[in-house]
């Protein structure tokens, strides 16, 4: 598959199935084009880049969600899930997150930690 777009759309349904359908009917009437465009440029260009399994690229977006805080609860849920189905456990997902205590604040990994619980 050589186009981003098909590439990502592949990968995303492996890794986060019905992600472009919900992003389809909560953004679709006000950004046309967005869901598409998010699929190609995050999953066909980005996740599928050569250099990391997307297990280990799970693990780093998770860890930076968590640092970045609590505002990334959303999207840090979805990439739990992706992490999840990349074969992460869930003491590796806790773990990354504790030790993004230490660059993004206790009340953020906190935070992530009550999202990873969910």
């Amino acid at each position: 598959m050589e186009n981003p777009y098909e590439r990502g759309k592949a990968l995303a349904e492996r890794h986060n199935p019905g992600l472009e359908e919900a992003l389809e009917a909560r953004y679709g009437a006000l950004l046309p084009g967005m869901p598409q465009d998010l699929i190609s440029f995050v999953y066909g260009q980005h996740y599928d880049r050569p250099g990391l399994s997307l297990r280990d690229r799970s693990l780093a977006t998770i860890s930076a969600l968590a640092a970045l805080g609590g505002q990334t609860a959303p999207q840090l849920r979805i990439h739990i899930e992706g992490g999840l189905t990349a074969g992460l456990t869930q003491t590796e997902i806790a773990e990354a997150i504790w030790q993004m205590a230490l660059y993004g604040g206790f009340p953020a990994a906190i935070n992530a930690l009550n999202v990873a619980l969910e």
